[in-house]
């Protein structure tokens, strides 16, 4: 009763001007149209991808995104991962966090890395909507009927700063987003590209958003899956494959000054915003995993953000959020001893592969399903596929 009041009151109080939708909007069509990775073959790695090709491959994480627009400025939304479908402060899982560049506003990153654990949902949003999200979230929590004597939550929400196609400084994420976002979450396809977080971003200069892979080990190797999902918002000079399509298509990080450099038009500060921007990465794993071994794989993430040609520039806040899945690694609010499964660290290595080629795979999906978005003022293009696909086929990274 108490969870059913909270939701009423939340849509009761629900502005009739935002347009917030789950799916099938616009942006869902035409990117039905577009490419992910592997449908141009564009093949990372070695490992084989789950069923879904998604961070939902691994057992019980479910997604949920609400994206929101508000008429010619606003673009913008939310991403809701959940590790099971129970409620997570009951029935914690391992994690960690790694910053690979801490200019962002990760919160709850201190409890996380203290006590080694999650225990709720993460919420992936704009950044000047971080603590309206969490907010929410806290009382959605607050309000399920198992949840009446709790009197702390720490609410993990990461954000990326899309405020060239959205009005970020009105904060326009409104709770409902938030509660549809965690109600709507389920298994299965993610949908990617200019969708939930990913609504506004930017990537490379073209339209960045959310973007999921996963990768299943084989058997030899414990056959455990990895799942990565990311929010791209980030420069740098994109490479596909080892294919260098941002310079091949002439848009990349510090092109004014090379440019100018060597004798080309006069340099332009205002012009060159390659460099700008966060990614924010999610890793999922059903391997019965400690938060210290779980700290080892975030890490790894980082090395297949880097593949795609980011440097981590000054303004890039990229952050790793790792947790496990598996049964025999659950937290409990119980006191005493309790016994948990510890893989061991030889059994490390395939795991650490498996994220840096899901976490690579991972950003591309996001580019190649993001469409062409006009608000606020800009108009940031798709990466066009068609060119694309001429420079992947030049250098021999499709198959």
């Amino acid at each position: 009763m108490r969870r059913a009041a909270f939701l009423a009151a939340v849509l009761l109080l629900a502005p009739a001007s935002v347009m917030s939708q789950q799916s099938g909007g616009p942006a869902t069509q035409d990117a039905e149209a577009r490419p992910r990775a592997r449908d141009i073959g564009l093949v990372v790695g070695v490992f084989q991808p789950g069923a879904d090709n998604a961070i939902t491959d691994v057992g019980g994480v479910r997604v949920g995104q609400t994206t929101v627009i508000r008429g010619d400025s606003v673009r913008t939304g939310v991403t809701a991962i959940l590790p099971h479908g129970g409620n997570t402060f009951l029935s914690r899982v391992p994690a960690a966090i790694y910053v690979g560049n801490g200019f962002g506003k990760l919160l709850g990153v201190t409890q996380v890395r203290e006590l080694g654990e999650l225990e709720t949902p993460i919420l992936l949003t704009c950044t000047l909507c971080v603590w309206k999200a969490a907010d929410a979230m806290v009382g959605w929590l607050l309000a399920r009927d198992d949840m009446q004597r709790v009197r702390s939550i720490n609410p993990v929400v990461g954000e990326t700063n899309d405020g060239t196609l959205n009005d970020i400084r009105i904060r326009p994420i409104e709770p409902e987003d938030v509660v549809s976002a965690l109600e709507s979450a389920k298994p299965g396809p993610v949908e990617e590209g200019a969708v939930g977080a990913g609504a506004g971003t930017i990537a490379f200069g073209w339209k960045g958003g959310i973007g999921t892979s996963s990768r299943v080990l084989p058997q030899p190797l414990g056959g455990y899956t990895v799942g990565v999902l990311v929010q791209t918002n980030f420069g740098g000079i994109l490479s596909m494959n080892g294919a260098p399509v941002g310079r091949e298509l002439g848009q990349y990080a510090f092109k004014n000054q090379v440019e100018a450099e060597a004798g080309g038009a006069p340099y332009d500060p205002t012009s060159d915003k390659q460099e700008w921007g966060s990614c924010m990465m999610v890793v999922a794993t059903d391997a019965p995993l400690s938060d210290r071994n779980l700290e080892r794989i975030a890490k790894r993430a980082v090395m297949g953000l880097a593949r795609t040609g980011s440097y981590a520039s000054n303004g890039s806040g990229d952050y790793v959020i790792a947790f496990s899945t598996a049964n025999g690694v659950r937290r409990v609010t119980t006191p005493g001893v309790h016994t948990v499964d510890d893989l061991n660290n030889e059994s490390m290595s395939g795991l650490f592969e498996a994220t840096v080629e899901a976490t690579e795979e991972a950003i591309y999906n996001s580019l190649l399903k993001a469409v062409t978005v006009t608000s606020n003022g800009h108009t940031v293009q798709a990466l066009p596929i068609d060119q694309t696909l001429a420079v992947l086929k030049k250098y021999g990274a499709v198959r």
